[in-house]
């Protein structure tokens, strides 16, 4: 019987092993130390203010589990209050709530492009981007990181060999490992030109930049040809997401889109931790003012440092390149005191394995500093 067991998984052992030996085999390690990990940037996660809503939420009767679809009993006043509120703070037509980040982007790759048409993918975009993509209806074409002009060959080409139907953009507004941002004048420019749709996911923008936090698509409100991801589980401190559209587009999903039609709700409780996320930003601009200038002491420390980082956001990249050598350090910076981890492919592309340092009101500029100095003395060398 034992034998048996193991002939059935020794494939699974084979691709465990093997990605051990490539120093790229992960484990799930505790919240220890002080947090550059996270990506809890307004430290929302623990806010009083939140904690408050949702026990006083619990005491009024809200339940914890949707018991069902939306589309069945699950559709709660929760959700559509939240849903209201972010479509007017957004400056949006319409929002819809998913249950994550992850579920969102992949909701929207597989009902909203049609067969015939053209999904045009950045390079460096989320796996959740990627994986709706390869799932959907659409023809898909990846292009250059950041480059308007590849957007634009890869339309005139598609178009040259027949390609017909609506062209669709997608990028992150602020890349997940890079911690740079995307050309969004361009892009909703090549949009417009191209009579195309421009998706954008602000999971790393939301709460953080634009007015009042409401990403850097802020300037772009009310366009009916975008659609933004705005994630719930990074900056707003809770989890979720909201997917914000013209009505048209919203009713489409509601009808069409399988991810919303055939899963259970998000939880109503979590309706109400986003919408008092979203009052903070409103109520408490400090806050995103306060991590503007973290991130601006920690930049300038850096530069100070004699480092270098391509990054001008609270998302700063050390790239290491080999493997082995990143979980060492990572593990050297943890011993410290600094929750800080390495990330490899195939999370990021191969021989750039990283320390991902992320930058939080969870921490305060003597943290900041000492994180820097250690960070020089286990590696000595530089960005």
């Amino acid at each position: 019987m034992r034998s048996m067991q193991a002939a059935r998984l020794s494939p699974y052992v084979a691709a465990l092993n093997a990605l051990n030996e490539e120093k790229r085999l992960r484990c799930l390690k505790p919240r220890v130390g002080i947090d550059f990990a996270s990506n809890d940037y307004l430290a929302l996660g623990c806010a009083p203010r939140i904690k408050k809503a949702m026990v006083a939420a619990l005491e009024a009767g809200t339940p914890v589990g949707a018991g069902g679809s939306r589309l069945l009993r699950g559709n709660c006043e929760e959700h559509e209050r939240l849903e209201a509120e972010a479509a007017q703070f957004f400056g949006a037509e319409a929002a819809l709530f998913f249950g994550g980040g992850y579920i969102a982007n992949f909701a929207v790759l597989t009902t909203l492009p049609q067969r015939g048409d053209l999904l045009v993918l950045d390079s460096l975009v989320h796996a959740s981007i990627h994986e709706g993509a390869r799932a959907g209806r659409a023809d898909c074409r990846i292009h250059a990181h950041n480059d308007p002009q590849s957007i634009e060959d890869a339309i005139r080409d598609w178009r040259t060999k027949g390609g017909a139907g609506r062209v669709w953009i997608v990028a992150e507004s602020l890349y997940s490992m890079d911690g740079d941002f995307a050309p969004l004048e361009e892009l909703v420019a090549i949009a417009d030109r191209h009579d195309a749709f421009l998706i954008v996911d602000e999971a790393h923008a939301t709460g953080a930049y634009g007015l009042q936090g409401r990403g850097l698509t802020a300037p772009y409100e009310r366009r009916d040809n975008l659609i933004v991801v705005h994630t719930c589980g990074k900056a707003l401190g809770a989890a979720g997401a909201l997917v914000t559209a013209s009505g048209i587009l919203r009713d489409f999903m509601v009808n069409r889109c399988r991810p919303f039609i055939f899963a259970t709700a998000p939880s109503p409780l979590l309706a109400v931790a986003v919408r008092e996320a979203l009052l903070i930003l409103r109520e408490e601009p400090e806050r995103q003012q306060r991590l503007a200038e973290l991130v601006s002491f920690a930049h300038r420390q850096i530069t100070s440092l004699g480092l270098h980082t391509p990054s001008t956001s609270q998302i700063v990249p050390y790239i290491v390149g080999d493997n082995a050598r990143a979980m060492r350090l990572a593990s050297a910076l943890q011993g410290r005191g600094f929750d800080i981890r390495g990330i490899r492919p195939p999370t990021v592309p191969p021989g750039t394995a990283r320390l991902r340092i992320s930058l939080t009101l969870n921490v305060g500029e003597a943290d900041v500093r000492a994180m820097l100095d250690a960070l020089v003395e286990v590696t000595r060398g530089s960005f």
